[in-house]
């Protein structure tokens, strides 16, 4: 009788680790596997091939990477090499805040005015009462310009006539001041930062913290640009972390809570279209959280939930949390080409699609 109690507690303890070990999961380590048949996973060849052949027949992509549980279940184009992922960068950014968020060394509560930010031209009394969580969140109300383009202040209404936290608007002066103030506070500069926070401990395998530079007009702003450099396979890393919820084999790198932070909704697709109204061309409706767009309103399961890092000329790292899925891809922009917003968002749509797990 004792015997068979003592097989039982033994076998009853087996199930409970094997069930409960759902951190047992796959990760890279200094190089990605291939997954050995991604058919019986859901991915069936020809799926695969079409695909392909539609990135290759109507997207400029040159690098593209699509994993699944851990492992790569479809690369094309060369995904080592590294280019400017554009605006993927802030979602990156974000991503380093979390640490110093939980620690205290950022206060997002803290008002511009209290961080003595000002700039070329000077901040109007009732901009200086925007937050830390307002630039991140791009509701800062400030509608000053960046030191670069590439955003949608063209759409900004009259300085000074929204309240800081109450309307959306992607501006570049907002993301680039988070930069300024996340150096300014922490004492180190963000690549030091992506470095020690990402690029060692993932283990990536085409980081050059040489490449990384920033950039613009400091006529215009003395808020630079924090320019990015990545390769697919790299920015692949990044989207498993988030995947993962910040954590990396044994390791949390980015606090849980930061990343269920990022990818909360500050703002809903049908506000961010009322701001932004070319929005509502892109065939995905997006939202916006902290410097993360968030896919809402789809009727497709596998898309769910997802979220995406963006950049112009069709740089972007999707996460699909519902399929356990990561989609990294880019278009390297010393080729003069380019994938617009919707062109992104096909692929999106056109890679889920693939997977059919019956």
């Amino acid at each position: 009788m004792n015997g068979g109690i003592k097989i039982t507690t033994v076998l009853l303890v087996s199930f409970l680790l094997i069930n409960c070990s759902g951190e047992a999961q796959t990760y890279p380590d200094e190089a990605w596997s291939n997954m050995e048949d991604p058919a019986n996973e859901g991915w069936g060849e020809t799926a695969r091939s079409w695909f392909t052949n539609y990135v290759i027949d109507s997207t400029n992509i040159t690098g593209l990477v699509i994993v699944h549980k851990g492992q790569i279940v479809l690369e094309y184009g060369d995904i080592e090499e590294n280019s400017y992922i554009a605006s993927c960068r802030k979602s990156v950014l974000a991503m380093l805040f979390g640490k110093h968020v939980e620690n205290g060394t950022l206060d997002l509560n803290k008002t511009l005015e209290e961080l003595n930010i000002n700039d070329v031209t000077e901040l109007l009394p009732r901009e200086r009462k925007a937050k830390i969580k307002d630039l991140i969140a791009a509701r800062s109300g400030v509608y000053l310009s960046g030191a670069n383009g590439g955003d949608f202040r063209r759409y900004a209404p009259e300085r000074g006539s929204i309240d800081p936290g109450t309307r959306w608007l992607y501006s570049n002066w907002d993301f680039n001041t988070a930069g300024y103030i996340f150096e300014q506070e922490t004492k180190n500069s963000i690549y030091n930062e992506i470095e020690s926070q990402l690029a060692i401990p993932l283990q990536m395998e085409d980081w050059n913290k040489s490449l990384q530079t920033k950039s613009g007009n400091d006529k215009v702003s003395k808020f630079p640009a924090y320019h990015m450099w990545f390769s697919t396979r790299d920015m692949a890393r990044i989207g498993l972390l988030m995947l993962r919820n910040g954590k990396w084999k044994d390791k949390q790198l980015i606090p849980k809570k930061w990343v269920k932070e990022m990818v909360t909704q500050r703002t809903s697709y049908e506000e961010a279209q009322k701001s932004v109204p070319v929005l509502k061309n892109d065939g995905i409706d997006l939202g916006y959280g902290y410097m993360w767009w968030l896919i809402e309103n789809t009727g497709d399961y596998r898309l769910k939930n997802a979220f995406s890092a963006q950049g112009a000329l069709g740089q972007n790292i999707t996460v699909f949390p519902e399929i356990d899925v990561v989609l990294a891809f880019k278009t390297k922009s010393d080729y003069r080409r380019g994938n617009s917003i919707k062109t992104q968002m096909e692929v999106l749509k056109r890679a889920v699609e693939m997977y059919d797990p019956d």
